[in-house]
Parts: structure tokens; C-alpha cells; sequence
């Protein structure tokens, strides 16, 4: 095991790279100039090229690549084109709303989706497997920022129940966490009814129950552990899209994460900030698959024999 995750954490670098170089070259092809963005449409041609010098931008794709790798190398993620401060201090100060937002929204799907999922799953073609699953459809593909703006409608402006936007208490992260969870809540949920319906249609699930196992006992020491595994799948492919595409409703709520920072450097074609956000996020969703496979072998023991 050891080994393999020592593999795993060697291929991220090549992916790194691989991710950078891609940035770097659509940067190069996205319109606007980042020197008139900073300086402003006033600003003299000698400010101009003085300011391109200094950024290095008046160098080569190859070279501008180059010489951010090796400032890579050294820990260094650039600096800020626009705030002219380190752009790894900025990441981190957004970073944990982004990772706030996205356990309690990973949470809340989880409440949710697994009893669901399993529920359905063993009244199949049930009444309320039929209505669960409607349910679930609509959630998968209702669009995150409208239903966040409905819910700031409803619980904060009409019933005054709940902070409309901000972060500070926990009473402001369960409308975004809801808004942003809903669709993660339905996916798994519909993965869960999936795995268990092949579960419980094996032999050794027909022989326990036939010596007479209580169909509670059936379902947590039988059924849901062996379906668990394509569901943990999901649960790792939803954190790490989560972290990336919480961008949305950290604008509808004014949660000032990771999102709202990759978006405001968008803007304002601030290529080292947009390079360190998409360093993190990748990092992060490799980690997170890389402890999703270590869970795999928790799991299932003949998946933890082959990493020896």
C-alpha cells in the first residue's frame, strides 16, 4: 500500500505540469491584455513596455512557462498581477470557505442520498421508489444558482429564518450547502438504488435470508458494504467537482472562496492567480482520489491484496 500511494503521489507531477502548460497556452489564446488591465487604458507606451519586461511577458510562451516551472519547483506559485502580492497567501485565505462549503454540502448529500438510495432500492417499484426517484431526476437537474436564489427568496427574504449571504456561523453555510448539495444529494442517491438492486439480487443475500437474518442485519453487514464501492466512487468524483464547481454559488451567496478568487482573476487575466488556483484544485481532486482507492481497499480485501 505504501508503495502505491507513493506511486500515486510521483504521477501527480507530471499532471501538474501537463495541467500548467494547458493554462498557460489557452491564456495565450484568450483575448485581452492584461498589461492595459492593470495599468489602464491612459497608460503610456513606455509604461507598457516597461511593465511587460518586468512581468516577463515579453518573452516566449516556452520561456514565460519555463521560468514559472522553475518557480514552481521552489515552491513559488507566482504573484498576483493585479493585489502584486504571492499568490499562494491569497489561495490560502479563500480556501477555506471553498472546503467549508463543500464538506457541509458533501454532508448533507450524504444524509440524504444513502437512506434514500437504499430505501428505494428495497421497496423497488414501490409508490414511494417511484416518487424518491421523480425526486431525485429533478434534483440532478435543477441549475445551482437558480435554486439558490430561490432559497435565499424563501428562507432568508420571505421567512427571515436564515442569512441570505455572508459566512461567519454555521447558519450561514445551510443555504449554499443545500444549493450546492442537491444535485450531489441526487446523483448518489440514484448510484446507491443502483448497487444495492445488484447486491441484494445475489445468492449469498437469498441464503441469509432464507437461515432466517433480520433484513436490518442483511442490509449494513451484506448488502450496503459490498454496493458501497461504486458509491464511494461517486462520493469522490462529487467532493472533488464540488470543490471546482462551487464557483457558482459562492457568487449567488457572497462566499468569498476559492471560486469568486479563480473568477475575479478570469477577469482580470491574472495568470499567475488563475495558475495557483488550478495547482490547488488539482492537487486536491488528486488526493481525493487517491483516498477514495485506499478506502477501495478497506473495503474489499482482494482489492487491498493486489496493492501489496
Amino acid at each position: 500500500m505504501a508503495k502505491y500511494i507513493l506511486k500515486r503521489i510521483l504521477m501527480l507531477i507530471p499532471v501538474v505540469i501537463g495541467v500548467t502548460f494547458l493554462v498557460f497556452f489557452i491564456m495565450s489564446l484568450t483575448p485581452g491584455d492584461p498589461i492595459r488591465i492593470i495599468l489602464g487604458d491612459e497608460a503610456t507606451p513606455e509604461a507598457i513596455e516597461q511593465l511587460t519586461r518586468e512581468l516577463g511577458l515579453d518573452q516566449p510562451l516556452i520561456i514565460q512557462f519555463l521560468r514559472y516551472l522553475g518557480g514552481l519547483v521552489q515552491g513559488d506559485i507566482g504573484t498576483s498581477y493585479i493585489t502584486n502580492r504571492p499568490v499562494f497567501g491569497e489561495i490560502m485565505n479563500a480556501l477555506p470557505f471553498t472546503i467549508e462549503l463543500t464538506i457541509w454540502s458533501v454532508t448533507f448529500g450524504l444524509l440524504i442520498a444513502i437512506p434514500l438510495g437504499v430505501f428505494a432500492a428495497m421497496k423497488q417499484y414501490s409508490l414511494m421508489d417511484n416518487i424518491s426517484m421523480i425526486v431525485t431526476l429533478v434534483g440532478a437537474a435543477i441549475p445551482n444558482f437558480w435554486f439558490g436564489l430561490l432559497l435565499m427568496l424563501l428562507f432568508a427574504l420571505n421567512l427571515g429564518w436564515l442569512p441570505s449571504s455572508g459566512t461567519g456561523t454555521p447558519m450561514h453555510m445551510i443555504l449554499p450547502a443545500l444549493t450546492l448539495g442537491t444535485t450531489n444529494a441526487a446523483i448518489i442517491a440514484r448510484m446507491t438504488r443502483s448497487s444495492m438492486l445488484e447486491v441484494i439480487r445475489q445468492d449469498y443475500i437469498r441464503t441469509a435470508k432464507s437461515k432466517g437474518v433480520g433484513s436490518s442485519a442483511i442490509i449494513t453487514k451484506h448488502a450496503f458494504r459490498n454496493a458501497s464501492i461504486p458509491i464511494v466512487t461517486v462520493i469522490g468524483l462529487q467532493f472533488g467537482g464540488l470543490l471546482g464547481g462551487a464557483v457558482l454559488t459562492e457568487t449567488v451567496f457572497s462566499i468569498p472562496g476559492l471560486g469568486i478568487l479563480m473568477v475575479n482573476a478570469i477577469r482580470q487575466m491574472d495568470t499567475p492567480m488563475i495558475l495557483g488556483s488550478i495547482i490547488v484544485f488539482t492537487i486536491l481532486f488528486s488526493v481525493i482520489n487517491l483516498i477514495v482507492d485506499i478506502l477501495y481497499a478497506f473495503l474489499d480485501p482482494r482489492i487491498k491484496a493486489a496493492y501489496k
